[in-house]
């Protein structure tokens, strides 16, 4: 891994991400002190990412689901039920 400074990132920046995208990380510095780590982000494949709906059919929510539990919850913070 190497490292470039500030000056240099800013001049070759899309040389320089192009390179990160390929797994070659660089490090940024100013003054020669180490500040960013660039590296590629992996992101997951079409296939792993969840979408909405992926359970339907599969389950039913009560027609009273906002209302389950009403009467333990308002005796545990001391109303009556």
């Amino acid at each position: 891994m190497h490292t470039v400074n500030i000056h240099e990132a800013k001049t070759h920046l899309s040389r320089l991400v192009d390179q990160a995208v390929k797994g070659d990380s660089f490090i940024i510095a100013k003054a020669g002190k180490p500040l960013v780590k660039v590296t590629r982000l992996d992101a997951p494949s079409a296939e792993r990412v969840k979408r909405l709906g992926f359970l339907a059919g599969q389950i039913a929510v009560p027609d009273d689901f906002d209302q389950m539990g009403s009467e333990e919850i308002k005796q545990l913070f001391g109303g009556e039920g």
